[in-house]
């Protein structure tokens, strides 16, 4: 597996596909000079440079994701809350065309998941987006979420992604990517990893794209990765990354968010 940002030669959807999991940083935020109107000139750059089958972004308001569709016209996207209320942030997936969503479930972190709510100890009412998309040669389940901060909301919110999991096919590849706000090693990470299963092709454990020591991903605008690992892309299934990289670029002369976008390449394991 490499960690590198060379990604000229993309690979076709019958030998592997592609991921970039980004919290974009919700657009109502004062910024200043790393304000939304800034930061959004630099994005197709970064679409250009890494394209993905899939995007999961999170925090993002509903005219950040209608800016989003504007400049990426080849994809479709599940997870958007419309209508949505005052400085609603939503968890969402992008994915290229090609790939039809067979199911979709958008459920909130709590212990009502169905309606809008929030653990006890949770900050915000936080959310999954969980999609299984088939292509004409492959299924792939993708999640995409943003946990709160609280150890043990984190833990209750990766237990319920898990109980939801279990109902789809456990057969089919999955990618869980996200802001956790959480570092390998703590409690929600074990949830999903059973401490770093050794066998991600069987059972529903997952494993991290990247290699250790993990690489920081938030940098809070100042371009530093000496910052957290807490944006993940897990995976499992009969599945292997083949690339990774911390995209730590400036596009257009400033960061795209707080958070360093993250990108990974997958093939297929027949």
């Amino acid at each position: 597996m490499r960690n590198t940002e060379d990604n000229k030669n993309t690979t076709g959807a019958a030998e592997g596909f592609s991921i970039l999991t980004f919290n974009l940083r919700f657009g109502l935020a004062d910024d200043g000079a790393n304000g939304w109107d800034r930061r959004k000139k630099g994005l197709p750059a970064l679409f250009n440079k890494y394209p993905s089958d899939f995007i999961g972004f999170q925090e993002a308001n509903d005219f950040q994701i209608d800016y989003l569709a504007d400049i990426l016209p080849g994809y479709g996207v599940i997870g958007k809350h419309s209508p949505a209320p005052p400085n609603w942030q939503n968890n969402v997936i992008f994915f290229k065309n090609g790939w039809d969503p067979t199911f979709y479930r958008h459920l909130f972190l709590s212990s009502t998941p169905s309606i809008p709510s929030r653990f006890r100890g949770s900050r915000w009412p936080r959310q999954v987006t969980i999609g299984m998309f088939a292509n004409d040669h492959r299924r792939l389940i993708c999640i995409n979420t943003h946990f709160d901060f609280a150890e043990d909301v984190q833990t209750k919110s990766a237990r319920l992604i898990m109980k939801h999991l279990s109902r789809l096919p456990e057969t089919v590849p999955a990618i869980l990517l996200g802001d956790f706000n959480a570092t390998p090693g703590q409690d929600c990470y074990e949830v999903f990893t059973e401490a770093e299963n050794e066998s991600p092709l069987n059972g529903p454990w997952f494993k991290n794209a990247a290699e250790k020591p993990f690489p920081g991903t938030y940098h809070g605008f100042n371009g530093y990765s000496t910052g957290d690992h807490i944006d993940w892309i897990l995976y499992r299934g009969r599945i292997a990354p083949v690339a990774y990289a911390v995209v730590e670029s400036l596009f257009a002369g400033v960061y795209p968010s707080d958070h360093f976008p993250v990108y990974a390449k997958f093939k297929w394991i027949d």
